[in-house]
Parts: structure tokens; C-alpha cells; sequence
């Protein structure tokens, strides 16, 4: 298992404690909340670090599997959200990120995956690193647009001129929400592009496998979402649907035919 050594069991559990701790409710001025979720976020990043073998020096490639991605994209997302919490008042998403946080530390303990080095071309590892930033980058634009229409459907309920436009009531602004929303699309979709581009130059030959195709689908859904935004003016839920589509699509390229394979057809991939 991936959690096998003492030390990294420890700090699974104790990382998922503390994410389940900062679920609980709080009144706004309590501090002990984030102050819980960081801890959390830190003992997420020595877990996937012991998970790589990192602790004990055998280091020989990344932990692949459908969970230590998924976990890797979660602790991606939960950094985001930290640094941008510093700046900017991003309401409603602590106890959202916690139950993800707890959800992908036990997933990853439950099904750790296997060690492989990348490094088969001089391209492959620039590759999965800005893979893997992608899917942070598109998972946190996913978080800020599930924000972004939980607050939208409460402004329309409550009819014209019943609504702040401030998210969770003393947040962001809806018109600086959407644009923090489609600014981490864009750049997921730069960071996204150039990781195909070096896909395509680490093989030898291309290969139209589902992963392939799954993941240029992506990379077409959230192109036609930011030239729609330019061109056409999408906004609102017709922008965001786009961007679930798009977030969906490369989730299954990678997360979903991994799963398929490990834990469906319990074999390696093809």
C-alpha cells in the first residue's frame, strides 16, 4: 500500500482528521477553521511525497493511478485557493475543499497506485508535470464556477434588485468572480496545450487511445468555451456548462480510464 511506513499512515490519518475538522461549522471571525485546513493541506503534501518514496530516498518515478492523481489535483486546487485567499475574499468553499481533501487522502490510501518512471524521452516529465498543473488550474476554475452559479441561482431568486451581487454575502463580487473563473481556464488551457504539444513530441508514435482522445476533446471543449466568451459572449451558466463539459472530458481522459482499469478490469492499462 502506499501508506505502508508508520510515519506516512500518521500523517494520512492525522491529515484526515484535520480536513474533517476544518468540515465543521464556524462563525466567520474563527480562525481555527483555515488554520485546520492548512494543517491538513501540509500533512497532504508529505502523504503524496511518502507515496512517491520520497522519505525513503528510492524515488524512481511518479505514483500513477486514478487516486493519487485525483489527490495530487485536489492538494493542487487546495494550494490555489490558499494563495488566492490571502489577496481576495473567496467565500463558501472551506468546508467544500475539506470534504474533497479527506475524500482524496483516503482514496489514495485505499488504491495507491504504482511507482513508474516517466523519463522515457527527455520531454515526458515537463509533460506530466504541466498535466497535472492543468488539472489544478481547471479544478480550481471548476470550484470558483460552482461558486459562481450557487450564487447566480440566489440572485435570481431572489428577484430584481433582491441581490448584493457579492458572493456569500460579504465576498467577491459576482463580475470579479467570473473573471477570476475564466482566467484560471485560460491559463489551464495554455499550460494544458503545451502539455499535449510535448505528449506529442515524448512519443515515438502517436497513438488515438482513449486517454488520446478524451483529452484533445477536452482541449477542443474549453478552446470553443474561451473563443464563445470572446466572440459570442458567453457568460453565466451558458460559459460555465461549457467548462464542466471540458473539466469532465479530461477527468475521464486520465482519472476515469485509470479507474476503469484498476479497479473495473483490475489489470494495467494497455
Amino acid at each position: 500500500m502506499i501508506l505502508s511506513a508508520d510515519p506516512a499512515v500518521f500523517c494520512a490519518l492525522a491529515a484526515m482528521l484535520a480536513y474533517l475538522g476544518a468540515l465543521l461549522p464556524a462563525a466567520p471571525d474563527r480562525r481555527w477553521p483555515a488554520q485546520l485546513l492548512f494543517a491538513a493541506w501540509v500533512l497532504h503534501a508529505v502523504v503524496l511525497l511518502a507515496g512517491a518514496g520520497v522519505w525513503a530516498g528510492d524515488a524512481q518515478g511518479l505514483r500513477l493511478g486514478f487516486a493519487p492523481v485525483l489527490s495530487l489535483t485536489v492538494w493542487l486546487v487546495l494550494a490555489v485557493h490558499g494563495i488566492e485567499s490571502r489577496f481576495l475574499p473567496v467565500a463558501m468553499a472551506r468546508r467544500a475543499l475539506a470534504l474533497a481533501g479527506a475524500l482524496a487522502v483516503l482514496l489514495a490510501w485505499v488504491f495507491p497506485g504504482e511507482v513508474r518512471a516517466i523519463a522515457h524521452s527527455r520531454w515526458a516529465p515537463m509533460h506530466w508535470v504541466l498535466g497535472l498543473t492543468s488539472y489544478g488550474l481547471f479544478g480550481a476554475a471548476v470550484l470558483h464556477a460552482v461558486l459562481l452559479d450557487t450564487a447566480d441561482k440566489r440572485l435570481r431568486h431572489k428577484g430584481p434588485g433582491g441581490g448584493s451581487g457579492i458572493v456569500g454575502g460579504r465576498g467577491l463580487p459576482l463580475l470579479t468572480l467570473e473573471r477570476l473563473t475564466f482566467r484560471f481556464v485560460e491559463a489551464g488551457f495554455v499550460v494544458l496545450t503545451l502539455a499535449l504539444w510535448l505528449g506529442l513530441q515524448s512519443e515515438a508514435q502517436w497513438h488515438w487511445d482513449r486517454k488520446s482522445v478524451l483529452s484533445v476533446l477536452g482541449w477542443a471543449t474549453f478552446a470553443a468555451l474561451i473563443v464563445g466568451r470572446l466572440w459570442r459572449g458567453w457568460r453565466g451558466r451558458q460559459a460555465t456548462r461549457w467548462l464542466y463539459a471540458g473539466s469532465l472530458l479530461l477527468l475521464l481522459a486520465y482519472v476515469g480510464t485509470r479507474f476503469v482499469y484498476e479497479v473495473v478490469l483490475q489489470r494495467p492499462p494497455a
